[in-house]
């Protein structure tokens, strides 16, 4: 099953780790400092642009002479923004590759800084017509992946494949995101066991394009960022590794349970032993603040927990 095994022990690994989060969310209030101004300059993922927008918003009624700027045209995009300068804030949806750590590295000597600022599930969704609920790992790698490295062994090309009783007797419409975005990367890791792509998915720029698709069609499925959910399509119950079918809601993606939880990142130019420009260093604290982290389940995703909060707001100093 061509390291198939290797792969789901790797993402019931993830999510073992997601489990032992504590469940009480908390952070601290958001305090304001004199003499704030400057840029923001925000180039990377699409799935953190929503969440970026409402922080901007947010840090601007403390601040209104900064300047910010977001460009959300996914994760990929993030790390040469910073590695050129071009940016000074990269939002991803997945870790770094080592490839853009070795990049950055080779520029200015030492790592970036990378800190968690929310919790998110990438979710699989279908029309809200459409009658299926729930699927299988294997099924999801069935359905969108031509090598089907997890171990199905035929591939899902027509509805009833899924549901032999359904009476949507046709093709699949496939979508999610382009090789830019973290979400596609993440899907392709953990859902298709590092698998490829089937080359009939249709490749969008961002979340919110595939949730529109699906909503025009009860023959599409697709995959993108949970907190894009309209109420025009459904998402899917994922298999879990104790054999339940888990729903990505809070809870679940909290607690673990959901088998496509994933952190979101922000990325910086931080040099060891030295602070960050003050406007960076006050948006990051207000993101982490109770004012930046309810924006956060606002936007649809999963506040940091208190321990993680603490972690990160340490890391800046």
């Amino acid at each position: 099953m061509h390291n198939a095994r290797v792969y789901i022990a790797a993402f019931f690994a993830i999510s073992l780790f997601l489990s032992l989060f504590p469940k009480t969310l908390a952070a601290e209030d958001y305090k304001p400092v004199p003499g704030i101004d400057g840029e923001i300059i925000s180039v990377g993922s699409d799935t953190l642009a929503g969440l970026m927008t409402l922080w901007a918003e947010g840090f601007k009624q403390y601040y209104p002479n900064v300047n910010i700027q977001i460009q959300a045209s996914g994760s990929s995009t993030a790390p040469p923004a910073l590695t050129e300068g071009t940016a000074n804030i990269g939002p991803m949806s997945r870790a770094l590759k080592p490839s853009e750590i070795s990049y950055f590295v080779k520029k200015y000597g030492y790592e970036p800084k990378v800190l968690k600022v929310a919790i998110d599930a990438i979710a699989v969704f279908v029309n809200k017509q459409n009658r299926l609920k729930r699927l299988t790992l294997t099924q999801v790698d069935a359905v969108f992946s031509v090598t089907r490295y997890c171990g199905e062994s035929d591939s899902v090309t027509r509805w009833q494949q899924l549901d032999a009783a359904d009476p949507l007797d046709a093709d699949i419409e496939l979508y999610g995101r382009n090789s830019v975005s973290g979400t596609y990367g993440l899907f392709k890791q953990v859902a298709l066991c590092n698998g490829d792509f089937k080359a009939q998915v249709n490749e969008l720029p961002g979340s919110a394009s595939v949730i529109q698709s699906i909503a025009y069609s009860k023959k599409a499925i697709g995959y993108a960022a949970l907190g894009y959910e309209t109420a025009n399509v459904r998402a899917l119950s994922i298999q879990g590794r104790d054999g339940r079918f888990i729903e990505p809601r809070a809870a679940t993606i909290a607690d673990g349970s959901y088998p496509l939880s994933r952190f979101l990142y922000i990325v910086v130019n931080q040099k060891p032993e030295s602070p960050l420009p003050r406007v960076q260093q006050e948006f990051i604290r207000y993101i982490l603040s109770t004012q930046g982290q309810s924006l956060v389940k606002r936007g649809g995703y999963v506040p940091l927990s208190h321990q993680f909060v603490e972690q990160q707001v340490t890391s800046l100093q």
